[in-house]
């Protein structure tokens, strides 16, 4: 789940320096938040409806994991996970609307655990999706892991937004700009903002021991997007499709540790 784009940033001052045994129970609330996603892959099919996910994610966090579903009612939000459709660029609230063949979407997972957060999205295919669709999709994973890469400490922002919006705008894709990564631990979204476009060699340093989110959104069209009445789903003005992943990132001395890798990446 990501934040809300405000230009007003807080002092470094406000950002967290985690402790090692704050790191490990990020480990384990990212790790754990990475298994939701593994374990509802084989469920994402043709017929299935978004609600019936966010049932199935919900009773496995709650009665499996043993966490809490941040989600559920944060500032008003009404499930346990954010399913984003096609056109949706985020926030997308699950209801009873059938998946079909060809559809994207993406599944934002965040859990609590003792305290702390694990937040994480990927995105599906339904069955047999366009050629198009594919490589929005294989595009935005690269976007992400390219500003990944970027982390270490003496890094700045703007290296991680730089590096996500060369690769995006290389493959005429657009990045959105009213939501961006967020730092995490106790709180659902800690200073710093991680804006997914920028100039290299601007923006916070950052320090070993800074836990963030890094999510970029990229669309197929225009990066233009508004949010429906509801107040929560994002769509592309345009119609066109989008697509995000996310990880949550610890900084280290020499450069960084993703804290909700799945099996699959680890090969």
């Amino acid at each position: 789940m990501r934040y809300s784009l405000n230009p007003i940033s807080l002092p470094h001052t406000m950002i967290i320096i985690k402790t090692e045994s704050e790191i490990e129970k990020m480990r384990v609330a990212g790790r754990l938040a990475a298994e939701v996603l593994e374990m509802i892959e084989s469920h994402v099919v043709a017929g299935i409806t978004t609600n019936e996910l966010d049932l199935i994610c919900h009773n496995y966090m709650v009665d499996v994991q043993n966490v809490i579903p941040a989600p559920l009612n944060y500032k008003g939000f009404p499930k346990s996970i954010c399913t984003s459709v096609n056109q949706q660029v985020c926030h997308g609230i699950p209801n009873e609307k059938k998946l079909k063949n060809g559809d994207i979407i993406n599944i934002d997972i965040t859990v609590i655990k003792d305290g702390y957060h694990g937040d994480t999205s990927k995105m599906f295919g339904v069955g047999e999706v366009s050629a198009h669709a594919k490589r929005l999709i294989k595009v935005t994973e690269e976007s992400m892991y390219l500003g990944i890469q970027q982390v270490k400490a003496g890094a700045r922002l703007g290296d991680i937004g730089h590096a996500i919006q060369k690769h995006a705008e290389a493959h005429r894709y657009s990045v959105v700009r009213e939501f961006c990564g967020h730092g995490i631990g106790k709180k659902f979204h800690e200073e710093p903002q991680v804006l997914h476009y920028g100039k290299a060699g601007t923006g916070e340093v950052l320090d070993a021991g800074m836990i963030l989110t890094i999510e970029p959104m990229i669309n197929l069209g225009k990066k233009e997007i508004k949010v429906l009445p509801d107040g929560w789903v994002a769509v592309t003005k345009d119609r066109s499709l989008s697509a995000q992943f996310e990880h949550t990132v610890l900084v280290t001395a020499t450069g960084y540790e993703i804290l909700t890798l799945r099996q699959e990446e680890m090969q």
